[in-house]
């Protein structure tokens, strides 16, 4: 199986010292979007990141001096951006300032920053850390109507120490990783995200809360049965059809929009898995449960941003011989 590089790797020592902060200033907003950046020093700063992208996700691991990165307006309109970023301090901590207050991430802690919004995040030096790039619709597809914390989320026990070891392991092997294996973690690592935000101690639990959770573990672990719907979840669990439809309510969805969702993404694992790969599209489609080719694909493009067939494709010519995962014509 061919192997996936990191993509890039860079440092401020190639250049020379006086050139070095505006080297790292091009450097990252190259990476991420047009940002301001004030160093304490511009004499010799010191920087090293490794980058891995995919189509659908990029990882930056970094180290460096003190410096503050700056998202004003003029950044916002100049160049709009509405993806997050997660952001995983491994040594030191990191100050942010936003118009909803202040705030401070450290090791064991985790911050989903939109950069959409005025932001100002100082660090100290020789601060390390990790910043994964997730697609706004990802977070809103999980979590619905629900926004996602301005407050870190704990990394240290239950839930956030498992996340935590996925994030350490896909940095760690990310240059082990094909573009396919890749994605798959970070896809995983976006279902603990939200979970542990769906899940934050900070909102008391009900009845609902309960039973939308609970009908949505059977709605995962039975997305590829064809004859799922809201009425056989409510009576596999004991429950009315209303009751799954107020609990899915509460949180601005209903159990069709997840069950099309689990649906959605399971066929685009089958899309890609080459178990899957002698099966027609009509074949996968029709096996979940989708009334007709043209209503998949019409929801899949609707999702994804792609059709079934252009995934198909892709996938394909990426592993064509002498071609390198994620390499473009």
């Amino acid at each position: 199986m061919d192997r996936a590089a990191i993509a890039d790797s860079a440092t401020t020592s190639v250049v020379d010292p006086h050139e070095r902060a505006d080297y790292w200033a091009h450097l990252i907003s190259t990476y991420h979007c047009r940002l301001g950046y004030r160093f304490p020093s511009h004499t010799d700063f010191q920087g090293h990141t490794q980058l891995r992208r995919t189509d659908a996700y990029q990882l930056v691991g970094w180290k460096s001096d003190a410096v503050t990165y700056l998202r004003t307006p003029a950044h916002i309109r100049a160049d709009p951006d509405d993806d997050y970023r997660l952001i995983v301090p491994l040594v030191g901590h990191l100050s942010f300032r936003t118009d909803d207050g202040n705030g401070i991430l450290t090791p064991g802690t985790m911050g989903l920053v939109a950069v959409d919004r005025p932001y100002a995040m100082s660090m100290s030096d020789g601060t390390r850390g990790l910043i994964i790039t997730i697609a706004r619709r990802e977070i809103q597809h999980r979590l619905n109507r629900v926004t996602p914390p301005t407050h870190p989320l704990d990394l240290t026990s239950g839930l956030g120490r498992v996340t935590d070891g996925i994030v350490s392991a896909l940095s760690t092997e990310c240059a082990a990783l094909t573009d396919l294996q890749f994605d798959a973690v970070a896809e995983r690592l976006v279902d603990l995200i939200c979970m542990q935000i769906l899940g934050d101690p900070g909102s008391s639990p009900t009845q609902l809360a309960h039973v939308e959770a609970t009908a949505r573990r059977y709605i995962h672990s039975h997305a590829a049965e064809p004859d799922l719907t809201g009425t056989s979840v409510a009576g596999a669990l004991g429950w009315s059809l209303r009751q799954i439809q107020l609990a899915f309510s509460a949180v601005g969805t209903t159990p069709s929009e997840v069950i099309r969702e689990q649906r959605l993404q399971l066929a685009r694992d089958r899309l890609r898995s080459p178990a899957y790969r002698h099966r027609s599209i009509t074949d996968i489609a029709s096996e979940l449960g989708f009334g007709s080719t043209s209503s998949f694909s019409k929801a899949f493009r609707r999702r994804f941003d792609t059709t079934p067939g252009q995934l198909r494709e892709g996938l394909a010519s990426s592993i064509q011989p002498g071609r390198k995962p994620g390499a473009t014509s």
